[in-house]
């Protein structure tokens, strides 16, 4: 039995997404494909535009066998911690042969060259981001610069620094390396637009382009073409009842949650330093909405994604002493199951005799199942899964649903 592993988003899951699909069982000759998919919540700092289960729904009709939450303190993370986080989880099913991410740049010995860099040059590294830092260039140009340095004729290296999917290539190579994982990672070359391209032109637009199409026509039908059909009637039967959730839906419980928590500061929450702390305390009085104030807050220092993922950090309760207490236990204690296929009884049933964590399937006997790290851990998912569903209780006037009624997706 061959296993493929892809860790995603799929926010929505649009018309590349599924290609990658299929083509990630073309390169490895993978008899079943594992997703390892964030919840509601994302890196970028903002709320999924449709709940996890119905996203779990989508990546099983195109394609995946299985699909397992990646626990949110790592899917709200930066590239390294969210890519450490889907990596260790992965290892510990003890099962996946291959790892297959789209790239713009589509070579895996670039990326494989940087990872290393970053491995086995980090005092240098670190240093010299430190360095530049000081002398006000911004973070990412410090860390491209640094590796720049590190790496003679560079220029490939540099340039595919730029591209947000080579950046989590990089850091998926360098957790694989980093934990010793006997996963062997495959890149394909990312096809249609850019991730930050926001232009519907293209057959394989971004989902960003189809996130921002939502919120600026409220027009379910311009995004037909962006994505499957399959994926499209999910989208259709939920219009307007459970989605689109937008960033803008966010904005008055996370000023709600700032003021709730300004007397004590928001160091204690991951990657918020004193003075971005201070930065919150003295612009909350010209808070308008969630986007106005990343924008006011943004600065040469912290862009804009950076700001977005510090304030979900605060709303979301995701705190720095427990995310060091993970990393120093093992990262992850759980792997929950939101969705599989009835055809795949031999790959679960391998999971469940070969996995070194728990499996998840029924939320409801997980206490029974983990240590109270693990169950730590998987409470701050359920909270988070709470919240998401008060907002969408609240746009869309629907009672909420508790996290422990949730079906498992089976298809």
């Amino acid at each position: 039995m061959k296993v493929a592993a892809i860790i995603a988003e799929y926010n929505p899951l649009h018309n590349g997404h599924e290609f990658q699909i299929k083509r990630a069982k073309q390169l490895t000759g993978a008899d079943y494909i594992i997703v390892v998919m964030s919840g509601n919540f994302t890196q970028r700092g903002v709320p999924a535009v449709i709940d996890k289960y119905e996203r779990t729904r989508m990546a099983l009709n195109a394609g995946a066998d299985l699909v397992i939450e990646l626990p949110l303190y790592y899917s709200c993370s930066s590239a390294e911690y969210f890519a450490s986080g889907a990596i260790n989880l992965l290892n510990s099913l003890n099962i996946v042969d291959y790892l297959v991410f789209g790239s713009e740049c589509g070579d895996i010995k670039i990326l494989t060259d940087i990872a290393n860099v970053l491995i086995y040059q980090k005092d240098e590294i670190s240093s010299e981001i430190h360095s530049l830092v000081k002398e006000g260039i911004s973070y990412p140009i410090a860390r491209v610069r640094a590796v720049e340095k590190a790496i003679p004729n560079s220029y490939k290296h540099v340039e595919s620094m730029n591209y947000p999917n080579n950046i989590l290539g990089f850091e998926y190579i360098r957790a694989l390396k980093q934990f010793n994982s006997k996963i062997i990672p495959v890149t394909n070359l990312r096809i249609g637009s850019g991730y930050h391209d926001r232009m519907m032109d293209n057959p394989i637009c971004s989902a960003l382009a189809i996130r921002s199409s939502l919120e600026e026509t409220h027009d379910l039908e311009r995004i037909r073409s962006q994505v499957p059909f399959h994926v499209y009637k999910i989208l259709e039967e939920n219009y307007e009842k459970t989605f689109p959730v937008l960033n803008s839906d966010i904005s008055s419980i996370l000023k709600y949650k700032l003021l709730l928590d300004e007397p004590g500061g928001y160091e204690d929450y991951v990657d918020i330093s004193s003075d971005f702390s201070n930065k919150i305390i003295k612009n909350l009085s010209k808070y308008e909405s969630y986007s106005q104030f990343c924008d006011l807050l943004k600065s040469k220092d912290i862009t804009y994604v950076r700001v977005a993922r510090n304030l979900l950090h605060i709303l979301l309760n995701i705190k720095k002493e427990s995310m060091a207490k993970y990393k120093q236990e093992g990262y992850v204690f759980y792997a929950r199951m939101l969705g599989f296929k009835k055809s795949s009884g031999d790959l679960l049933s391998n999971i469940k005799s070969q996995a070194t964590i728990p499996i998840i399937s029924k939320l409801a006997d997980a206490r029974n199942q983990l240590s109270p790290i693990g169950m730590e851990m998987l409470e701050t998912d359920i909270q988070a899964a709470h919240i998401y569903d008060t907002i969408v209780s609240e746009k869309f006037n629907k009672p909420t649903v508790s996290e422990f009624s949730r079906e498992i997706v089976i298809l």
